[in-house]
């Protein structure tokens, strides 16, 4: 096989290789396929799907439990664990934040709302009394005013009663009642300097008496008969509006924080209950490992179902994985025990041709040895993750490399530049450097290859042809077997195209042979899946 790397671009000539076109250019050596234990194959064919998981869960725990410290023989301290987060901390925190500031702005909102709606209806009820006022008052022939009625509030009576009305007019003595006993009130009327003159009812709040605040409505009116500008004035102690709106103000706060804290407790309580399926997930993989089931089947919320999907398919892919590793073991252990039952028959029968056994057997077990470890290596670089190969840059990396082992053949290629395929580079090269150097060493001397023949197609279709013999329909199935040659003239190991057809179909592909109808030759069709 022809050695292409991603960052040769004068590759060094090796030996051709040995083979018919069954052989499709697998290199004896194993450095064509790298060092052997550089791949290694699993030891214990009896690894399970659930003994990976387990694996895995215990290695993800000792990093979350912070037990990857320094070397002890670096004679550094280990760092202390980390913390981890919590998935229902961080969901208790955002239903803390939520609950206070809802809360807080709520309990803004309503106590001003509350304490408006009381300073209203005090001023509604001082807005009635000076309405009575006004309305019992009249002149006496003197230009006085007096009450036709009586005001029927007692507190007028008492003194200091926190209670108080007042008439003020210009040219007059104030009239203040008898609740004020020697005070008189301070109004902004229509004959003070701020004063105004309107039928509108003015409040404000008053501190001219100390230790008393005051709420003060006033009024300005002409009396039927006067032409004095007269002011009337009910005021009263803001104690009452104060008591309120401390008592609205304390249920307020107390209301809310039981409420804050009967919400937070609820907030808590639908954490631990919403997360409870988190614990049945890990219950269910505790349960993988005890039992040994490799799947999880407890019926779970719908929300969870698409993790518990991932899981059993991440569960089936690694049974898959050591399912093929127990397989390629099995494929090995049998395909060695043969030559090696050669071996040991003629070393014990001392046989006169025991070196030519010798040499003859350790090549089979050779070709052996590099077809499994070909397919070790697809595998395990498939197991890596998505791969994303540029096809055109590892076609002409392989016809660098071919044109230095034949200088005298003709090589093209032709299709898409911008073809991209889901398979590592590596591979790819080992599967083009198979097939194109087949091409050259078996064809009449002209190979074409074609990237990406059919673009719309689900697939990436590539073409090597060439002018040489072919191969007869009925053999065609057959060729593909490991080990199969036609031309038994020529050495060869014929695991050639044996390793292109395990590879791609590792990754999801396919190959098949047909006839060129351009050079008469093989045609061999090359399907990958797209990146």
């Amino acid at each position: 096989m022809v050695s292409v790397t991603a960052s040769t671009t004068q590759p060094t000539r090796q030996e051709p290789l040995k083979g018919a076109r069954g052989d499709e250019g697998s290199n004896e050596k194993s450095g064509a396929h790298g060092a052997p234990g550089s791949n290694a194959m699993p030891d214990d064919s009896s690894h399970t799907a659930s003994d990976a998981v387990s694996d895995a869960a215990s290695v993800a725990g000792t990093a979350a439990d912070g037990g990857s410290g320094a070397d002890p023989q670096d004679g550094q301290i280990a760092p202390g664990p980390t913390p981890r987060p919590s998935l229902a901390r961080r969901m208790g925190f955002i239903a803390a934040g939520w609950i206070i500031v809802l809360l807080l702005g709520g309990g803004i909102a309503l106590e001003r709302t509350l304490t408006a709606q009381v300073k209203e209806n005090f001023d509604e009820q001082l807005e009635y009394q000076l309405t009575a006022m006004v309305t019992s008052a009249e002149v006496d022939s003197f230009g006085a005013v007096w009450f036709e009625r009586s005001l029927g509030d007692q507190r007028y009576l008492e003194p200091n009663s926190g209670v108080y009305w007042q008439i003020s007019g210009d040219g007059f003595e104030p009239w203040p009642s008898r609740s004020l006993w020697d005070r008189t009130l301070e109004l902004r009327g229509a004959n003070s300097e701020d004063g105004h003159f309107d039928s509108d009812v003015h409040f404000y709040n008053s501190d001219q008496f100390e230790g008393e605040n005051l709420r003060i409505a006033e009024r300005s009116v002409i009396l039927p008969g006067s032409e004095t500008k007269w002011t009337f004035a009910v005021a009263s102690a803001t104690d009452p509006i104060d008591g309120q709106t401390q008592q609205v103000r304390s249920i307020l706060i107390w209301s809310f924080a039981v409420l804050g804290l009967g919400l937070f407790v609820m907030a808590l309580m639908q954490i631990r209950y919403g997360l409870q399926p988190l614990r049945r997930v890990r219950a269910a993989i505790q349960k993988l490992r005890t039992t040994g089931e490799n799947r999880i089947t407890d019926p779970l919320p719908a929300e969870v179902e698409p993790l518990v999907e991932e899981v059993n398919a991440l569960l089936a892919h690694t049974e898959r994985q050591a399912e093929e590793a127990r397989t390629h073991a099995g494929n090995l252990a049998h395909a060695l025990k043969t030559p090696l039952t050669v071996l040991t028959n003629a070393a014990t029968a001392r046989a006169p041709d025991l070196n030519e056994a010798v040499f003859r057997e350790t090549r089979t077990m050779q070709r052996h040895v590099d077809h499994h470890l070909a397919r070790a290596r697809a595998v395990g670089r498939r197991a890596v993750g998505q791969a994303r190969t540029d096809v055109r840059q590892s076609a002409e990396a392989v016809r660098r490399a071919v044109e230095r082992l034949y200088p005298n053949g003709r090589l093209d290629i032709a299709g898409s530049k911008d073809a991209m395929v889901a398979i590592e580079r590596q591979d790819l090269d080992e599967i083009l450097g198979n097939l194109i150097e087949n091409a050259a060493k078996y064809g009449g001397g002209s190979v074409f290859v074609t990237l990406d023949h059919e673009p719309g197609s689900p697939l990436c279709r590539i073409w090597v042809e060439d002018d040489g013999m072919g191969i007869p329909p009925e053999e065609r199935i057959r060729i593909f077997d490991r080990g199969a040659r036609l031309d038994t003239g020529k050495p060869g190991t014929g695991l050639g195209l044996a390793i292109v057809r395990d590879v791609a179909e590792i990754y999801g592909g396919s190959v098949t042979l047909d006839e060129s109808e351009d050079l008469g030759g093989l045609l061999v069709e090359l399907r990958l899946p797209r990146a």
